[in-house]
């Protein structure tokens, strides 16, 4: 049984790294990845490396990353990742294989869409969500519509995939890949961090920013709002950079700037896996417009400060707390944080076992084809 894993970013890889591990494990499946996108740009680490340090066997290593970060780069990278995808899936086409996305990248959108004409049959993670306030939300639709199977995380996200595709057929409730990792990821306490890292872990406000996709011309407005809060904590701050979006290099700039000749703010560009969630693990709280914020914040017990349009309508728990983007409501709700309780161990997004529940789905899907 041949799978084909779609991978584009340090970000999905985090995501799909249980499943990797599972399929990989299994004699029944011969697992490849499709490695494009960021993974092969050295401005984002070249996470390629990453993926074959991990054991798995990179089948395509494909060159999308838009030049630029303006809306017609973005839009240029569409095409070119259709174009350059069309060959790999008139390759694979007949081998029977499956291929499994996931999420709403545009780049992930453009090689889903360059598969349609070779009826390649598609499987979909984290289809059903909204998210109103980036194009994303486009993407992940279209590539609902395109997918055959689909992996929700929650029932709410189940239910709105039948609702797109007019059918339930297909559909299965499974919960969040990216939590089941969190269930045996042995996490680095704060001596570990340091060490590896080189950063003295001091009760830091974890910061992960993305541009604004739908009102993208006020990006520049936006960071200089949150950095004007960040400018008023004490407190160790530590920012992560953000995904090649439109405008993602001003957002990249702002903070790299605002970073120099200040000792409470380190910037770093990629932690990894391993590194992202033991920072999490040791914050104080999140502040940002990052889904790791919706989706894996709550399995920390940490509140998150969501901030601006772009997680807008995403199922979130009790633990996100909603603001806009201005420096004076991103203070108050920092502030707000210090009288709320404690958190609970609950997630809206876990369910247990999704990687096993989808090697089996898949298994089922595999054989069903075969007696057909």
């Amino acid at each position: 049984m041949k799978v084909f894993v779609l991978s584009s970013s340090r970000a999905d890889y985090s995501i799909f790294y249980p499943l990797l591990k599972a399929l990989h494990a299994d004699k029944e499946f011969e697992l490849k990845v499709i490695a494009f996108g960021t993974h092969l740009s050295e401005k984002f680490g070249r996470t390629e490396k990453i993926i074959e340090k991990d054991g798995f066997d990179i089948s395509h290593r494909i060159e999308t990353l838009p030049l630029g970060d303006s809306p017609l780069d973005i839009s240029a990278a569409i095409g070119t990742t259709i174009k350059l995808f069309a060959p790999v899936w008139k390759e694979i086409a007949d081998s029977g294989a499956l291929v499994i996305a996931l999420g709403d990248r545009y780049e992930m959108f453009a090689a889903v869409m360059a598969s349609v004409p070779f009826s390649i049959k598609v499987a979909h993670i984290h289809g059903g969500e909204e998210t109103l306030g980036a194009i994303d939300n486009i993407f992940r639709h279209s590539i609902t519509h395109a997918a055959r199977i689909h992996f929700a995380s929650t029932p709410k996200s189940a239910q709105r995939i039948s609702q797109i595709k007019g059918s339930s057929e297909g559909v299965h409730k499974v919960g969040s890949l990216s939590i089941d990792s969190l269930q045996t990821m042995k996490l680095l306490n704060d001596v570990e961090f340091e060490q590896r890292f080189g950063i003295a872990i001091r009760n830091p406000v974890l910061v992960t920013f993305h541009p604004e996709t739908v009102e993208y011309n006020r990006n520049s407005f936006f960071v200089d709002e949150l950095i004007a809060a960040l400018s008023d904590m004490e407190q160790q701050i530590i920012i992560t950079m953000p995904n090649a979006d439109t405008m993602g290099t001003l957002v990249r700039d702002r903070f790299i700037s605002f970073a120099k000749d200040r000792e409470n703010v380190k910037v770093v560009e990629s932690f990894g896996r391993e590194g992202y969630f033991s920072c999490l693990s040791l914050c104080d709280f999140v502040l940002g417009n990052s889904s790791s914020g919706i989706i894996e914040a709550a399995s920390f017990r940490k509140y998150v400060i969501n901030i601006g349009d772009r997680q807008k309508g995403r199922e979130a728990g009790a633990n996100v707390i909603h603001c806009e983007i201005s420096h004076k409501r991103i203070i108050e709700a920092c502030l707000s944080i210090r009288n709320l309780p404690s958190l609970l161990p609950d997630n809206i997004y876990y369910s247990g076992g999704a990687a096993t529940k989808i090697t089996d789905i898949l298994k089922q899907y595999f054989r069903t084809k075969s007696m057909k």
